[in-house]
């Protein structure tokens, strides 16, 4: 318990193992897919967690507020931010290992590695206001923070993945090109926290760029298959790590009865918002479907939170007089979410 309560959960995530998380996860999506879904794709990424976090914001500053512990709307739409992403790193975890129909697929997994940037930048958005004072929340100061993270990282993602690019195409030793990869992630990501844009979305993006573009014209298919190999043990490795330090975590979230109360009832609520978020966006791009109520369950219970939730409630329980009750709400529903949604998923597909 001494280890843990002097352990860094959020920094170690969040700058330390995310980086080769999100690398790896999108080297292996392949941009004719993701072309297809990208309107979807981007929609749920952008309006749905924005859609999702007021909501949840909403409903938590209700909620707590009924239960005895009043907290500043702008705390509870951090925790709105928080948990309305899903998580690239469970989500690749778990829902490759079922047969997914494959635009479905795409759709979730593309979801999670871009929504997991968007929501870390509306986080760092809504804390930086916080934190500066609610007088300078202005619709021109969160454009430019906005636009700051995300531009900055889309930029810094297309400069270090084209860089990386070239340089695996002036060689031909695929050594050397494992090493350039992880030059690529570790000066992108540094490069990105420097300039204050957003690293995961980065790291996304340079993950693309090398997955596609580099394995198609600077990698040799000996090169391809060693750095898709090198990739996929860094992922396995950083994978356990996290899951097990997700794991001990729970040891130092203190157990009260009403505080678990809440938890669960977030649980739901969580989910039913999730559900709620993406109606516009797969009305308006997949209205042309069938079966558009199961693909809605899908999409909602194939949604999972994981690793980050954890990172960014650490911050957020901090700056909370009640920030215990936003952790433990947070662990249940990632708790319910992996152990739950993860491992029923399978289920709710039998009915394709």
């Amino acid at each position: 318990k001494t280890f843990l309560d002097g352990f860094n959960f959020s920094a170690f995530l969040l700058n330390g193992i995310l980086c080769f998380l999100l690398f790896a996860g999108s080297l292996h999506v392949r941009f004719s897919d993701l072309k297809k879904a990208r309107t979807t794709v981007i929609s749920y990424a952008t309006v749905g967690v924005l859609i999702s976090t007021f909501l949840i914001g909403l409903f938590s500053w209700w909620l707590l507020g009924l239960f005895g512990y009043p907290s500043p709307f702008v705390i509870c739409l951090l925790f709105g931010a928080l948990v309305s992403p899903t998580d690239p790193i469970a989500v690749i975890g778990i829902i490759s290992q079922y047969n997914i129909p494959k635009k479905l697929k795409v759709e979730i997994v593309g979801e999670s590695l871009f929504n997991d940037g968007v929501g870390v930048v509306v986080f760092t958005v809504i804390f930086s206001v916080m934190e500066i004072g609610m007088e300078s929340f202005t619709a021109s100061n969160v454009a430019k923070i906005f636009a700051m993270e995300v531009g900055g990282g889309l930029g810094i993602g297309l400069l270090v993945g084209y860089i990386g690019y070239y340089l695996m195409k002036s060689v031909d030793h695929y050594q050397s090109e494992i090493l350039i990869s992880l030059a690529v992630v570790m000066g992108g990501y540094s490069l990105a926290d420097q300039v204050h844009a957003s690293g995961p979305l980065a790291m996304v993006i340079a993950g693309l760029i090398i997955g596609n573009k580099g394995k198609a014209a600077a990698m040799s298919d000996l090169t391809a298959e060693y750095v898709d190999k090198f990739w996929e043990l860094i992922d396995e490795i950083c994978n356990t790590i996290l899951f097990v330090l997700m794991g001990l975590q729970v040891f130092i979230v203190p157990l009260n009865l009403t505080y678990l109360l809440i938890g669960f009832i977030f649980v739901v609520v969580c989910l039913l918002i999730r559900f709620l978020s993406l109606v516009p966006s797969y009305l308006l791009f997949n209205r042309h479907e069938d079966r558009k109520l199961l693909n809605l369950t899908l999409l909602t219970w194939g949604g999972l939170r994981g690793g980050i939730s954890i990172a960014l409630v650490f911050t957020l329980s901090k700056y909370s007089k009640y920030g215990d009750v936003f952790l433990v709400s947070t662990f249940c529903i990632v708790v319910f979410s992996i152990l739950v949604q993860g491992l029923t998923f399978n289920k709710i597909l039998k009915r394709y």
